[in-house]
């Protein structure tokens, strides 16, 4: 069992960006094994998330990303509780990376929630079709096309999608390892997508 030092301590903040005491807290409890505190924190953290959960987010910013050649360009709302957490460098690195994702991966709706519908039931229909072009049977046709339709969300709704600058988390994992990281709760409220020509 490792002694709890000051410098401990400190190299758990650094890793987590979580308040001293916690910190401490959490070494205390894991005997002094940083990696084991670092497990405990984001438990204890998403634990801290689903009680946020509730909070209103309506502080913020705009932020928005040109893509070189200036034809396309993107504006995203992005939510917090407090004025002062929205002029945190993390907090407006993280709306910057989410405009830039955006530009990239074009997603629909920010999620499952804001698409059309008639949208979902038509793709829905699509996969039934081709369960059934394809022979199989009524009970597996169904948990195909649940399936597919769990792939069109990862296609098109932003918090779904595999973040592009690092495709092993989600938009929606960005934005809850930020939420236990800041304390706030946070949202992406909406964005637009603007290119050189379109209409609308």
């Amino acid at each position: 069992m490792a002694e709890v030092t000051t410098e401990l301590v400190k190299a758990l903040r650094e890793r987590t960006g979580i308040g001293m005491m916690d910190c401490k807290k959490a070494l205390q409890e894991t005997g002094g094994d940083l990696e084991k505190a670092i497990d405990f924190l984001r438990k204890k953290g998403l634990s801290a998330i689903e009680k946020r959960a509730g909070r209103q987010a309506t502080d913020g910013l705009i932020a928005s990303y040109i893509h070189p050649g200036s034809r396309l360009g993107v504006l995203v709302e992005v939510n917090c509780e407090t004025d002062f957490v929205a002029r945190t460098g993390d907090f407006q690195q993280f709306a910057k990376d989410v405009a830039m994702h955006i530009a990239a991966e074009q997603p629909l709706a920010v999620s499952r929630e804001q698409l059309d519908p008639k949208v979902i039931e038509h793709e829905r229909e699509i996969y039934l079709e081709q369960a059934r072009n394809e022979k199989k049977p009524d009970h597996i046709a169904a948990k195909i096309v649940e399936g597919r339709l769990e792939k069109y969300y990862q296609d098109v709704c932003l918090l779904d999608q595999a973040f592009v600058k690092n495709p092993d988390q989600t938009v929606k994992d960005l934005m809850a390892a930020l939420t236990a990281k800041i304390g706030e709760k946070i949202s992406i409220r909406r964005f637009s997508c603007f290119r050189l020509g379109e209409d609308g």
